[in-house]
């Protein structure tokens, strides 16, 4: 009860800071600064591409690392990184997440993620939409509604040869579908909505991600069976898009398909760093790709139940700072995050994420890890003891929860060979 009150104030003060007191800001000279100095990056193939909502953050603990989360990749926040990670999360989870993007635009997201075994699957939907109120030559409002692009990803991923040294290689793909939806608009000689006119602009996309992570132990300077080095790659946005459903339909711009590396490194507990790199590519014509982006992460876990965030991310001539907070309260994680860029309004604020996770249980692989664990102990015991094969019948047991407990599997070969070579001496013995 003492932790959910502490942390409950921690994510209220932080969500009270971040909201209210950047209204005390004026940081137009910080704006200006930053313009000036990463005017050289300006990307001249900025824009080229068709359903750029597939590049805004839904928030939560990936924006809040600056977006390096190719690697890391370790919540439900996986799904616009890498879809490998759904295979070798900890919880089955469920989320929704709010992201106020710039001026009056938002995005929506709901997904949830399970695993069995080493096999992982989830599912995500999100919405990006903006207001859009059409006027006439007079000023009179003539039609409001929203132009929206609503994504639903269905994500598979499976961890091949997962065992307790070598924790397996993770792979997973994304099956995406994408719908763009724009208003009917009005006649400039009648004054009438057009039915249908919007729906010839409106488009669809079909899109397919991979990715692979690889988890390992270097340089680790404390004792957990979590691997601390994790190393990502995927491939992004790979498909194609069309427009014109009114009429005829029509081949559209190309997606922002890209490709990303990323590296997460814990080398002490309450400490992870991420950083990655990315390359757009242009299918079409790789000779007009927009230009590479790089970013990197820091998560501190200052409590058991709090952690704090901060990340940049250098994309074109607009980079990007974020930081945020998450809290533990019971099952529930709530994360806020806060990025400031060159887009970045005051009024009203924007740029400001909430999400709430909630954490459904492991389906009972802690525990079956524990009763491997009491296995295993107890057949050293009964080894030491010299009692070989009640030793061997715990180990084998042990294995029949976890056939890839590698422990278990070293100590029943050195138990079976000890048992072989006494075999020996009695024999020789009895032939003396």
């Amino acid at each position: 009860m003492k932790k959910s009150v502490i942390s409950g104030s921690i994510i209220f003060i932080l969500s009270f800071v971040l909201q209210h007191a950047v209204f005390s800001l004026d940081l137009s000279p910080i704006n200006n600064r930053l313009s000036n100095f990463f005017y050289t990056t300006i990307d001249k193939n900025e824009g080229t591409t068709s359903f750029r909502s597939l590049n805004i953050p839904c928030g939560g603990r990936a924006e809040s690392l600056g977006t390096a989360y190719t690697a890391l990749a370790d919540d439900i926040s996986f799904f616009d990184y890498n879809p490998a990670a759904s295979c070798i999360l900890e919880n089955t989870e469920v989320a929704v997440f709010h992201n106020a993007w710039i001026a009056d635009s938002a995005l929506e997201t709901i997904a949830a993620t399970s695993r069995y075994n080493n096999f992982g699957a989830g599912f995500q939907l999100k919405c990006f939409y903006v207001p859009f109120t059409e006027y006439n030559l007079y000023g009179e409002r003539q039609t409001g509604n929203y132009y929206s692009e609503t994504t639903g990803t269905v994500n598979f991923s499976y961890n091949f040869l997962a065992g307790y040294y070598f924790k397996g290689i993770a792979t997973g793909i994304n099956l995406k579908g994408s719908w763009r939806s724009i208003p009917d608009f009005t006649d400039n000689d009648t004054g009438k909505i057009i039915s249908g006119s919007g729906r010839e602009q409106s488009g669809a996309a079909a899109m397919v991600d991979t990715g692979i992570i690889l988890r390992f132990n270097i340089a680790k300077f404390y004792a957990d069976r979590k691997p601390n080095l994790n190393i990502g790659l995927s491939l992004m946005n790979m498909g194609a898009a069309w427009t014109g459903f009114g009429k005829q339909i029509i081949q559209d711009d190309p997606l922002p398909t890209r490709a990303q590396a990323g590296i997460a490194y814990t080398p002490f507990a309450p400490l992870t760093w991420t950083a990655e790199i990315r390359q757009p590519i242009l299918l079409p014509s790789l000779s007009e790709s927009e230009q590479w982006s790089t970013g990197t992460g820091l998560l501190i876990r200052i409590t058991p139940f709090f952690n704090l965030l901060g990340g940049f991310l250098l994309q074109g001539a607009n980079p990007r700072f974020s930081l945020g907070g998450e809290c533990v309260v019971n099952k529930m994680q709530l994360n806020i995050n806060y990025t400031f860029d060159l887009t970045t309004s005051f009024n009203p604020v924007n740029h400001i994420s909430v999400s709430a996770k909630i954490n459904l249980g492991d389906k009972g692989r802690a525990q079956l890890r524990k009763q491997v664990d009491q296995l295993y102990q107890q057949g050293l015991q009964y080894y030491a003891e010299g009692q070989l094969q009640f030793a061997i019948t715990v180990w084998q047991e042990a294995l029949y929860l976890d056939p890839r407990f590698d422990p278990a599997i070293e100590a029943l070969k050195a138990a079976k060979q000890s048992t072989q070579l006494y075999q020996r001496v009695m024999d020789i013995q009895s032939l003396d």
